[in-house]
């Protein structure tokens, strides 16, 4: 059965750039829950420097818990999450991506960036009017990040060469499923080129 029918949305004057678990212990390979994402990374930082460059709101997430009872079910079906406790290096988002202060760090315990955190809040004040979500992985926490954003009304772009999985399968079958439903799957070249188009009066 086809697809339903479906329009591209793009992204409004202000949109919020997303970075999704971009921390250790999701970009390094040596991470039970890492893998090889060096042009994730590099897609990333790109888009980081464009929307800084615009005064774009800014917004990583991380995983970080505290206590055992911390999103304890989440924990028991994928033990591998109990490395992103706080005090561990796993929870710092990558130093190449260059955060800085003045971008927002949500720290969460479920894979939506909006489950219990002041995302959305921060977005609204800070005027954005859409969202780009990028970062890993594509079949979870980008997932639920981008089809959140939809729920909170935000005209959404995943970018295709900043999102990664550690199962490719996984990663094609839900850019489509996210490109049919939730968002506008867009690759690099044609985000920093809606990017551009919006900077004209």
């Amino acid at each position: 059965m086809a697809d339903l029918s479906r329009r591209n949305i793009g992204l409004g004057r202000k949109p919020g750039l997303i970075v999704v678990d971009m921390s250790l212990g999701f970009t390094q390979p040596e991470s039970p829950l890492g893998g090889h994402f060096d042009s994730v990374i590099e897609a990333t930082a790109t888009l980081v420097e464009v929307c800084r460059a615009r005064d774009f709101p800014i917004v990583y997430t991380t995983v970080v818990y505290d206590r055992d009872e911390d999103a304890s079910v989440f924990r028991a079906r994928l033990p591998s999450l109990n490395i992103l406790k706080r005090g561990s290096a796993w929870v710092d988002i990558d130093p190449r991506l260059k955060p800085l202060t003045s971008d927002m760090l949500a720290e969460k315990h479920y894979p939506s960036a909006f489950v219990g955190t002041q995302v959305d809040r921060h977005l609204r004040a800070q005027g954005a009017d859409s969202a780009i979500v990028v970062g890993l992985t594509t079949s979870g926490c980008v997932r639920a990040t981008a089809v959140d954003a939809l729920s909170h009304n935000y005209p959404t772009v995943v970018v295709k060469e900043a999102v990664g999985d550690r199962n490719l399968k996984a990663h094609d079958a839900n850019l489509h499923d996210l490109h049919a439903k939730y968002a506008d799957v867009m690759s690099l070249e044609e985000t920093l080129q809606l990017l551009a188009e919006g900077d004209k009066p």
